[in-house]
């Protein structure tokens, strides 16, 4: 057998809620740590006194007890780990492994035991439940009835509110009451707070951001109390998961961070952390209300009776004693401007973000703990408003997703690193490969071409931009407010087309700068309009071969059918939002299968385009274009003809419009309303097609005989 026993998602009872965690056996102590908080419970090996094993509603669990009077319980066991943590007990511990069964009768009257922190209900000598005391928030008592009211677990579903116990009346003892025997036994262990004796020490109006105000900080030896105007908060000891002292960007304040679970409560807002904020140049001399052999006593040197220094230090140094925990700093991080935070905003308030040595802190509103170990992994996103800013996203393990944007792009380097040293998964890192090294260039420069995600967001842009060339119709007879710099893009954009199509313009370099502009942009008209006819492209290839789906359309088309099985009622833009989450998440090996298939595919679409061209059945795009523009302009002599008639017709008469002028009208003013300062190029353009279109005439008309 070794060392060591370790089992995985072992739960333990926390006020009525499961939390799940890891359990560990060794020779030297029980650990236990929850995958909720982090919390550690740690059992030396020396004091354990008492092991038992029941059955429970979450198979089988273990019920540990101490020689100081704790009593530890956790549950998620198998039944075959009966026998292996049982020789372990017996070879380590020197303690015997016990079965236990429980009542199941359902029976409402018994015996209440007071055994240590439990109040134990048995039936016939078997433990019907079993009620923490330190659960416990109030106990009142009446005529031969005890009623217990409890703490409230703001993650449960259901909660108990209170127990009530009938005690009968003791005939062979009068001069003591069982009511108040029993109600004495449930305070005495009880987490009811009373402020009795004098406080430690006081601080006197400590600026508090959650809860907002200021406060005078009262230190019980087991408690704390914030009194303020308005609320007052005692905080147990118990209850205080972590501490945390961070320094502020600006180097003058301090924030004292104390952890809570769980959280204090104002009316139906809840806070998990309480944040202090001090002045580093404010200092105090303390003295504890205790004797120094009592202070020597109790805190073993960690205090002293009279103590002086900044406030903040001595704050978090009494709270260091009371307490008996650690505080957290910041570690070795320093961001661009040597601070050791970062700052950002996370949802709609502006705050700081801790790297520590296990986790991340936000501050302040609201704050954010984040431990490493419950981090799935980290993003690095392109900001939303400005290309000087990024987001850093953080998914758990939970499903849960915490964005802080707006985060200077100096600070991209440092904390790449920084996630990088701390081995997170980097979700982004693995679009491309070769993704790191373009990310450790870009952390190191201001240089926007090592950006993958501005590439790609350049790449989709370009993509709309040509489909929006494609579309619009008049688009080439606009002009823009600088035409100069519009028209030195398009004309890169379709140099080649234009290069291929216009050959006799390409021999006018000898002309001056003004005269390149101007052919080049009569260059870049005619282009749009002549791209007109890709438009027609289903009517040409009307009896040939279709084009060839991607790879991710025939994905797609194989799995649509799953996806509407596995998400029942889902809409059709749904199906295609989860098909492209369900793509990006397929393996390389699994897309290298369908682009395979579209590979195959598109060889075979070029192969029987070839055969249809060879057949000659494939119409020219020559005469297609002639025919078209042979029709077009004669549609636009008929209605100039039909205008002119009409005007001469009309007269002072306005009630009555033929449907030619209307037509002609509504032409026109949707055309001013296009071509705006472009009108003198246009006419003179209109009278070069009208002597274009007399030449053309005959032939067309002999083309129609």
């Amino acid at each position: 057998m070794g060392d060591t026993l370790e089992f995985n998602e072992i739960y333990q009872e926390v006020k009525g809620s499961w939390n799940d965690g890891r359990l560990r056996f060794s020779k030297q102590n029980v650990v236990y740590k929850s995958s909720k908080t982090g919390k550690v419970d740690s059992i030396p090996a020396g004091e354990l006194n008492l092991a038992q094993w029941r059955r429970v509603c979450l198979g089988h669990g273990i019920k540990l007890g101490t020689s100081t009077g704790h009593i530890y319980k956790y549950d998620g066991f198998r039944d075959t780990d009966f026998e292996k943590i049982s020789e372990f007990f017996k070879a380590n511990y020197k303690v015997e492994l016990t079965e236990k069964d429980m009542s199941v009768k359902g029976w409402n009257w018994g015996t209440a035991k007071f055994s240590g922190p439990l109040l134990q209900f048995d039936i016939n000598e078997n433990t019907a439940f079993e009620i923490p005391l330190s659960n416990v928030s109030q106990c009142a008592t009446g005529k031969n009835e005890v009623t217990l009211e409890f703490h409230q677990n703001d993650d449960t579903e259901i909660s108990l509110m209170e127990v009530r116990f009938y005690v009968p009346p003791n005939q062979t003892d009068e001069r003591q009451d069982p009511v108040e025997a029993f109600a004495q036994n449930v305070l005495s262990k009880a987490d009811v707070i009373q402020a009795t004796g004098d406080a430690v020490c006081i601080f006197k109006e400590l600026q508090c951001l959650t809860p907002r105000g200021r406060y005078d900080i009262r230190i019980y030896p087991t408690f704390l109390h914030l009194h303020g105007k308005t609320f007052d908060y005692k905080i147990p000891y118990t209850t205080v998961l972590r501490l945390f002292l961070l320094p502020h960007k600006d180097q003058r304040q301090m924030f004292f961070v104390i952890s809570l679970d769980p959280p204090i409560k104002q009316g139906q807002t809840r806070y998990h952390f309480l944040i202090l904020l001090f002045s580093k140049e404010e200092n105090i001399n303390l003295a504890l209300n205790m004797s120094e052999e009592d202070v020597e006593r109790r805190f073993e040197g960690k205090l002293s009776k009279h103590m002086s220094g900044s406030l903040y230090e001595m704050v978090s140094r009494v709270m260091k004693a009371l307490v008996n925990r650690k505080i957290t700093v910041p570690g070795n991080f320093q961001g661009h401007s040597g601070a050791q935070c970062i700052t950002c905003s996370f949802k709609a308030s502006s705050g700081l973000l801790y790297p520590l040595e296990r986790g991340f802190i936000y501050v302040h509103k609201p704050p954010v703990h984040l431990r490493f170990e419950e981090i799935s992994c980290v993003n690095f996103a392109r900001g939303t408003t400005t290309t000087r800013s990024f987001d850093f996203e953080i998914e758990t393990k939970q499903g849960n997703q915490y964005t802080f944007s707006s985060i200077e792009r100096e600070e991209y380097g440092k904390l790449f690193d920084f996630v990088n040293a701390k081995k997170l998964n980097i979700k982004n890192r693995g679009f491309k490969e070769g993704m790191k090294g373009k990310i450790d260039e870009y952390s190191d420069s201001d240089d926007d071409q090592h950006d993958a995600y501005l590439e790609r967001m350049k790449a989709e842009g370009k993509i709309r931009e040509e489909g929006n060339d494609s579309d619009e119709s008049d688009s080439g007879s606009d002009e823009s407010f600088n035409p100069g710099e519009e028209d030195d893009d398009i004309a890169e954009e379709y140099d080649s087309n234009a290069s291929a199509s216009d050959s006799s313009e390409d021999g006018d370099d000898s002309e001056d700068e003004g005269a390149k502009k101007k052919a080049k942009k009569v260059k870049v008209v005619k282009e749009k309009k002549e791209r007109k006819p890709r438009k027609e492209k289903k009517q040409k290839d009307a009896g040939g071969p279709k084009r060839p789906m991607s790879a991710y359309m025939l994905w797609l088309n194989s799995s649509r059918e799953r996806i509407k099985s596995e998400n029942p009622g889902i809409s059709i833009t749904e199906i295609s939002k989860k098909a492209g989450e369900m793509w990006r998440q397929l393996g390389k090996e699994e897309k290298e299968e369908w682009e395979m298939k579209a590979g195959e595919a598109k060889e075979e679409y070029e192969k029987a385009k070839k055969e249809f061209k060879e057949s000659g059945r494939m119409p020219t795009s020559t005469s297609k274009k002639e025919t078209k523009k042979a029709a077009g302009k004669r549609e636009e002599k008929r209605k100039s003809a039909g205008g002119d008639k009409d005007k001469e017709r009309g007269g002072g008469n306005d009630s009555f419009k033929s449907r030619e002028f209307i037509e002609t009208s509504e032409e026109s003013s949707s055309d001013s309303d296009r071509k705006g300062k472009s009108k003198k190029k246009k006419k003179k353009k209109d009278s070069e097609e009208e002597e274009e279109e007399a030449m053309s005439t005959p032939a067309s008309s002999e083309e129609e005989s």
